[in-house]
C-alpha cells in the first residue's frame, strides 16, 4: 500500500517517533530507578545457589553469570532475609560454599573458589558446552588465554581443545554476551553459560590486521553479527547492511534481480574516481563487491568509517571499509549440520496511473483540437489534415476499431509485463573436524525471479574452509570460494526504448499480438514515435550476464613466544564475466525482420592476489600499562583482459549469439588489457592505561603504478585518544550511568580508485585512407600529466558513548568533518596544445555530518523482552573548489539540457533547471503574449526579470543527497515467539523524475500519465500542466521544476514473525535447532513521490552524482517469503 501524504503528516510522524523515543527514555528511567533496588527480600528452604540468583535478578535487575561445574558442587540452603543489599543476599548463599563472587556495573560473576591442590604443567585436554539461558551456543570463541590457540564452538555448543596447559585460562567471547575468563584448574570438561550484554562492551570486532574489544576502540566502527543478519534474509550481503549501521546509506537503485545497490559511508569524497567503499573478507580484499558474497556464509560485519580506522588501509581506505568475517568449521568430532532456506513471491508494489483506451482516444481528440490555437497559419494551411484521429482511425478499422470507431483492445502493458515473481534460496552447510583441526563447507543455491518476466538471477556458490593447529605455536588454514551467477536482465539503465518505458509509453490501444500472432507495436498507430512492444522485448531480447569467480587464500599463524604472532595470508581471486545479448528479428512485429536482429558478446576477466605478512606485539606492563603493536606489508596486483564483438542482421533467429559470423552485417571487433600494482608497507600502535585512556597510532606508506611518476608513493597517518570516563572512581560505582567513553580523532586518507593510465598519454587506433584503402594508424588522445597524485581525504571525529542503567539504554553519537583535496577533475588546455583538457589533481570537496544510535531494552522479563533501535545520519555536502577558475561542471546525463550542476558552494549533484510558477491563465494573456506564449503555456520564473525566458533565468530546483536517513526497529520475544517490524526513512533530497518528460509531455506520440487529464482548460487554469496539444506542436521542453519531486519516505522496511520450537521438542527429533518464519519486505510506502520509488536512480548508477536521477526504472517488488531455520 502506497499512501501519498503532505509534507505536514511527515512532519507529524517523524515527531510523533522522536517522542515515543523520548517517552521509552523516560520509562526506562523509572522503571531502572526501581529495577536497581537494593531491596532484596527472599523467604526460602532448601532451594538452590542457581535459583537465588535468578531470584536476586529479577529484584535487583542485576545480570549474572557463572562457571556451571561450580555451582554443581553447591548444596541447596535455606534463606530467610528481608530487606538487604544484594551483597549482603549473596554473604548468605554463599557462606559454606566453594563459590565466591565480584559484582561489576551490576553484574554478579561467580565463580569458584581457588582450591589448594596444585596446578598441573602438563598439557591436556580440555571440552565442554557454552550456553545461555536459552540453550547451546553455536560460534562461541573459545581461546587460551595469552595465545593463538582457540576454536569456535560448534551448532551444539560444544568445543574442543588439545594440548592445553592444566593451568592455563579459557577465554570465551561472542557477540552481544559478556566476555568471560575461566581457570582450566586440571580439570577435562568446562562447561559454562554466557549472560547477554546489553551493549556488547566485550564484543570483538574486526579492526582491519587484527581484532578489538569494542569496550577498547578509539575509531567509529559499526558493526553487524550474525543474529541481525538473520533477522532479514537478502540476496547478497549488500542488501543486508542497508539500514543496520549509522553513517552508512545504501540505496537500492532497482527492483531487477541483481539490480544496482549503491554503498556511500559517510557521504561522497569524490566527483571523478570511485566512491564505493573497500571490502576484505577473511583479511583478503574483495574485488569483486558485495553482491557476490552470500550472506548465509557471514558470521558478523565490521563497518571502519572514521580516517583514524581507515588509515591503515591507505589510499583504499578514503570510502570506508567493510571487514566481513566468514562461518569456518567446528572442532566438535561427529560434526553437524545446517540447513537455512526460505521461499518467497513478489508482487508489483504500486502501478502507474496511465491512460486506458478510451482516455487516449478523449486526449488524442483534444490535442488535435488545441493545434489551432497554438499553430493557426499550419492549421489553417491544412498541415495537420492527415492527423485528424477519426481520419486514422477510419483506416484501421478492423485492426484497431470497430466499426463505430471503437477500440478493440485496451491492454494493461503494466498487467502484461509483470508477474507474481517466486524466489527460492537455500543454504546447507556441513562443519566437523577434531581436537587440532577443523572444516567446513557452505553451500548455496539461490533463485531470484524478477517481476518483469523473463528476468531471474540464478546463483551457485560453495566454499570450503579449513584450519588446523599443527603445533601449539603454528596454526595454518584455507578457505575456497567458488561462485556462479548467471542474470537475465531487462535493462532500465539508460531511458532507451526498453521495457521499464514501454510499460506507460506503448498505447493501450496496441494488442500484445494480433490474431495472426504477430506482435502488436507503437508505430501500428501513425505518429507515435518508435518502440516495441515490451512483451515482446522480454520473449526476443535476450541480455545474459555470466559470472564466475574462484577465490582462495590461505594463512600460517606462529606464535615465537607468548605475546608475539607472525601472520602470513596469500590470497587470488579470479573472475570470467561474459555478457552475451541477442535480439530476434520478431521484435519488430513481423515473423522475422532480418534489420531488427542482431547480438553481440562483451567478456572481460578479472585476476586479483594479495600477499600480506604482519607481525603483532601485545604486551602488559604491570598493572596498568597495556601496548599492542603491528607492523606489516602487503602486496597487491590487478589485471583485465576484455574483448568484444557484434554483428547485425541474422539470417535467421536460431543463431542469436551463438554464431556472430551469421550476421550480414558485422562490427569492428576489440579488445583490451589494464592491469595495476600497490606496494605497502604499515604499522599500529595501540597504548592503554588503567582500560580507561586509549591511544591509536597508525600509518600506511602506499605506492601505486596508477599515478604519475613524481608521486608513486603517499604516506597516510592517523590518531585516536578515548577516555573511560566510566572507569573513572567518581562514576565506577554509579548505578546508572553504566559506561561513558569519549573518542576524538583524525586520520588521512587516500582514493587511489582512477583509471589505470590516467597519468600516462593516451594513443588510440584509427581507420583513415590511404591509397584508395582503409589503413589503421594511431592518434594521441590525451597528454599525460606526471604530477598526477592521490585524492586525500583529511577526517576528524568526535565521537560519546554511554550506557544507562546496565546499558539497558545505550547511545553512540559520532560527529565529523571530512575534506577531500587534489580532487581529480579535467583541468581545460589552451587551444594551442591540440587538447581541451588534461587530468589534474584541482578540486576538493566537503562532507560533515552526525550519527546517531540508540539501542533500548523497553521491558525484560523471563518470558517477555521488547527491544527498540534507532539510528540516524545528518549529512551536508559541499563542493569548496573547482580548479583555477570554478567554472561550473555539468556531469552526464544531459537529458534536454544540462541539469546535473557541480557548482562550488551547492552540494554536489545540484538539480538545475527553469521554476515553473503553474500556467498562464486567460487573465494574464497580455502579460503571457510579452514572452510570445499563450494562456495554457507554462508560467516560467524570470528570474532576472528581463522579459524573456533564457539559459540566464535558470536556478537550483533540487539536490540529490538526503539531509538525513535512518531506520527504527523494534523487536519482541514472547516465550518462544519473536516479532520484530524495522521502518526506514529518508528526507531532504529530491529526484529528477525524467519520466515526467517523456511520458507526461509527449501526447500525440506516446501514451501519458494520466496526470494529463488534469492539463491546462478553460475551465482548469490552476494547474502546472500545460494544455494538451501534440508534443511536434509548440510544446514547451525543458528541465522544469515540475519534473523535480520530493524524495523523502518512510517504508516499512521489514516485519517478521517467528517461532522456535522448544529445546525439548528439538531434542526429540534429534536436532539442535529449528526456527520456523514469515516476513514482508517493502510492505508499505509513505511518500509524495508519483513514481514507482522514490530510491532509486536509473542513469548510470554506478555514478558518484546520478543518485535520484531517474528515466524509467525496474519496479521494486512488495516480498513475502516463508523460511526455515534448521541445525542437526
Amino acid at each position: 500500500m502506497v499512501v501519498p501524504v503532505k509534507r505536514r503528516y511527515l512532519f507529524k510522524i517523524l515527531l510523533a517517533m522522536k517522542l515515543t523515543a523520548v517517552l521509552i527514555f523516560t520509562a526506562l528511567l523509572n522503571v531502572s530507578a526501581k529495577t536497581y533496588s537494593q531491596n532484596i527480600n527472599i523467604h526460602q528452604s532448601n532451594i538452590s545457589v542457581e535459583k537465588i540468583l535468578k531470584l536476586i535478578k529479577k529484584q535487583s535487575g542485576y545480570n549474572y553469570f557463572y562457571d556451571e561445574a561450580a555451582i554443581a558442587k553447591t548444596s541447596k540452603i535455606n534463606i530467610d532475609v528481608s530487606n538487604v543489599t544484594v551483597e549482603e543476599a549473596l554473604n548468605l548463599c554463599f557462606k559454606n560454599q566453594p563459590l565466591t563472587y565480584r559484582i561489576f556495573q551490576q553484574t554478579i560473576v561467580v565463580k569458584a573458589k581457588d582450591e589448594t591442590k596444585p596446578v598441573s604443567d602438563v598439557a591436556q585436554k580440555v571440552q565442554g558446552t557454552v550456553s545461555d539461558a536459552k540453550g547451546p551456543l553455536p560460534g562461541v570463541n573459545v581461546k587460551v588465554k595469552g595465545t593463538t590457540i582457540g576454536t569456535v564452538t560448534d551448532v551444539n555448543g560444544k568445543y574442543i581443545l588439545n594440548d592445553i596447559d592444566g593451568g592455563a585460562t579459557l577465554v570465551f567471547t561472542f557477540v552481544g554476551y559478556s566476555t568471560l575468563e575461566v581457570p582450566v584448574q586440571n580439570r577435562e570438561t568446562v562447561d559454562v553459560k554466557l549472560a547477554e550484554s546489553q551493549n556488547s562492551l566485550s564484543e570483538v570486532v574486526v579492526v582491519g590486521y587484527g581484532t578489538s574489544k569494542r569496550v577498547d576502540l578509539t575509531g567509529s566502527v559499526g558493526s553487524v553479527n550474525e543474529k541481525q543478519l538473520q533477522e532479514r534474509p537478502a540476496i547478497n550481503l549488500e542488501q543486508e547492511l542497508a539500514g543496520k549501521i549509522a553513517g552508512v546509506n545504501v540505496s537500492t537503485n532497482s527492483g531487477a534481480p541483481g539490480g544496482a545497490t549503491k554503498i556511500r559511508i559517510r557521504g561522497y569524497s569524490s566527483i571523478n574516481s570511485s566512491t564505493d567503499p573497500l571490502y576484505v573478507v577473511d583479511g583478503v580484499v574483495w574485488t569483486e563487491g558485495g553482491a557476490s558474497i552470500n550472506p548465509n556464509d557471514v558470521l558478523s560485519i565490521d563497518v571502519l568509517k572514521d580516517a583514524s580506522s581507515t588509515a591503515i588501509y591507505g589510499t583504499r581506505g578514503a570510502n570506508g571499509v567493510i571487514l566481513v568475517t566468514t562461518k569456518r568449521g567446528t572442532n566438535k568430532k561427529g560434526g553437524s549440520v545446517s540447513y537455512d532456506a526460505y521461499g518467497s513471491v513478489g508482487v508489483l508494489a504500486r502501478k502507474l496511473k496511465v491512460l486506458d483506451a478510451k482516455q487516449f482516444l478523449a486526449v488524442e481528440d483534444q490535442s488535435y483540437a488545441n493545434i489551432k490555437k497554438y499553430d493557426p497559419v499550419g492549421w489553417a494551411a491544412g498541415k495537420y489534415a492527415d492527423d485528424n484521429p477519426t481520419l486514422i482511425r477510419t483506416n484501421l478499422i478492423g485492426k484497431l476499431f470497430d466499426s463505430n470507431l471503437n477500440p478493440l483492445y485496451n491492454v494493461d502493458w503494466q498487467d502484461a509485463t509483470t508477474r507474481h515473481a517466486f524466489s527460492q534460496n537455500h543454504n546447507l552447510s556441513f562443519t566437523d573436524g577434531t581436537d587440532k583441526m577443523n572444516y567446513g563447507l557452505f553451500l548455496n543455491y539461490a533463485d531470484d525471479e524478477g517481476i518483469i518476466i523473463n528476468s531471474y538471477q540464478k546463483r551457485y556458490n560453495a566454499r570450503l574452509t579449513f584450519d588446523n593447529q599443527i603445533k601449539s605455536w603454528l596454526k595454518v588454514g584455507a578457505t575456497l570460494n567458488y561462485g556462479n551467477r548467471e542474470t537475465r536482465t531487462q535493462d532500465d539503465g539508460t531511458g532507451g526504448n526498453n521495457i521499464p518505458r514501454m510499460l506507460v509509453e506503448m498505447p493501450s490501444i496496441i494488442p500484445i499480438k494480433y490474431p495472426d500472432g504477430t506482435y502488436g507495436k507503437r508505430t501500428d498507430y501513425p505518429n507515435m514515435e518508435g518502440g516495441d512492444n515490451p512483451v515482446a522485448q522480454a520473449n526476443e531480447i535476450v541480455s545474459l550476464h555470466f559470472n564466475r569467480v574462484f577465490s582462495g587464500n590461505g594463512y600460517a599463524n606462529i606464535n615465537f613466544f607468548p605475546g608475539l604472532d607472525f601472520r602470513t595470508t596469500i590470497g587470488v581471486t579470479t573472475s570470467s564475466n561474459t555478457e552475451p545479448h541477442s535480439q530476434s528479428g520478431l521484435v519488430g512485429g513481423s515473423t522475422i525482420n532480418q534489420s531488427y536482429s542482431s547480438a553481440s558478446i562483451n567478456q572481460y576477466n578479472n585476476t586479483f592476489w594479495q600477499w600480506e605478512n604482519h607481525l603483532t606485539y601485545n604486551k602488559k606492563f604491570g598493572k596498568d600499562n597495556s601496548l599492542n603493536v603491528v607492523l606489516g606489508t602487503e602486496r597487491q596486483n590487478f589485471s583485465q583482459l576484455s574483448s568484444y564483438g557484434s554483428t547485425q542482421g541474422l539470417s535467421d533467429n536460431y543463431y542469436g549469439y551463438y554464431n556472430l559470423g551469421a550476421g550480414t552485417i558485422p562490427g569492428l571487433p576489440s579488445s583490451n588489457y589494464t592491469a595495476w600494482q600497490m606496494q605497502s608497507f604499515f604499522g599500529r600502535l595501540n597504548y592503554a592505561y588503567k582500560d580507561e585512556y586509549l591511544l591509536t597510532v597508525t600509518g600506511r606508506e602506499d605506492g601505486s603504478s596508477r599515478f604519475g611518476s613524481k608521486n608513486k608513493y603517499g604516506f597516510f597517518p592517523s590518531a585516536a585518544l578515548a577516555w573511560r570516563a566510566s572507569q573513572e572512581d567518581f562514576l565506577k560505582d554509579n548505578k546508572i550511568i553504566s559506561d561513558l567513553k569519549f573518542r576524538l580523532s583524525y586520520g588521512l586518507t587516500g582514493n587511489s580508485e582512477i583509471g589505470q593510465y590516467n597519468s600516462l598519454a593516451n594513443i588510440n587506433t584509427v581507420n583513415y585512407p590511404f591509397n584508395g584503402a582503409q589503413s589503421i594508424g594511431t592518434n594521441l588522445t590525451s597528454i599525460g600529466n606526471d604530477n598526477l597524485q592521490w585524492e586525500k581525504t583529511a577526517e576528524y571525529d568526535f565521537g560519546v558513548s554511554f550506557g544507562l542503567f546496565n546499558n539497558r539504554v545505550t547511545l553512540e553519537a559520532d560527529a565529523y568533518l571530512k575534506k577531500t583535496k587534489a580532487l581529480l577533475l579535467n583541468a581545460p588546455l589552451p587551444e594551442t596544445s591540440g587538447f581541451t583538457s588534461v587530468y589534474k589533481n584541482i578540486g576538493s570537496i566537503e562532507n560533515k555530518g552526525i550519527e546517531l544510535t540508540i539501542n533500548t531494552v523497553n521491558i525484560k522479563t523471563e518470558n517477555f523482552t521488547w527491544n527498540s533501535s534507532f539510528n540516524i545520519s545528518f549529512l551536508k555536502n559541499k563542493i569548496l573548489n573547482l580548479g583555477d577558475s570554478n567554472d561550473d561542471i555539468f556531469l552526464a546525463p544531459t537529458f534536454l539540457s544540462q541539469f546535473n550542476l557541480m557548482r562550488v558552494g551547492l552540494p554536489a549533484g545540484t538539480f538545475w533547471g527553469y521554476k515553473v510558477l503553474g500556467t498562464w491563465g486567460t487573465a494574464e494573456a497580455t502579460e503571457a503574449a510579452k514572452y510570445g506564449l499563450l494562456p495554457g503555456d507554462l508560467k516560467i520564473f524570470d528570474k532576472n526579470g528581463d522579459g524573456k525566458i533564457t539559459a540566464d533565468d535558470k536556478t537550483v530546483l533540487g539536490k540529490s543527497i538526503p539531509d538525513g536517513y535512518g531506520t527504527f526497529t523494534n523487536s519482541f520475544r514472547y516465550k518462544n515467539f519473536d516479532f520484530a517490524v524495522e521502518l526506514q526513512f529518508n528526507y531532504g533530497n529530491q529526484v529528477m523524475n525524467l519520466t515526467r518528460h517523456s511520458g507526461q509531455d509527449r501526447t500525440g506520440q506516446a501514451n501519458s500519465y494520466a496526470t494529463v487529464l488534469n492539463a491546462w482548460t478553460p475551465t482548469n487554469q490552476n494547474t502546472d500542466i500545460a494544455e494538451d496539444r501534440p508534443a511536434y506542436v509548440r510544446y514547451q521542453t525543458e528541465i522544469y521544476s515540475t519534473k523535480v519531486e520530493n524524495g523523502s519516505f518512510i517504508r516499512g522496511k521489514t516485519v517478521t514473525l517467528g517461532y522456535n520450537f522448544p529445546t525439548s521438542i528439538v531434542q526429540k527429533i534429534k536436532m539442535s535447532r529449528l526456527r520456523i518464519y514469515a516476513q514482508a519486505q517493502n510492505l508499505f510506502l509513505i511518500t509524495k513521490y508519483t513514481g514507482y520509488d522514490p530510491e532509486t536512480s536509473t542513469y548510470n548508477a554506478s555514478s558518484n552524482f546520478t543518485q535520484g536521477i531517474l528515466f524509467y526504472d525496474y519496479p521494486k517488488p512488495r516480498t513475502f517469503l516463508l523460511g526455515l531455520n534448521a541445525s542437526f
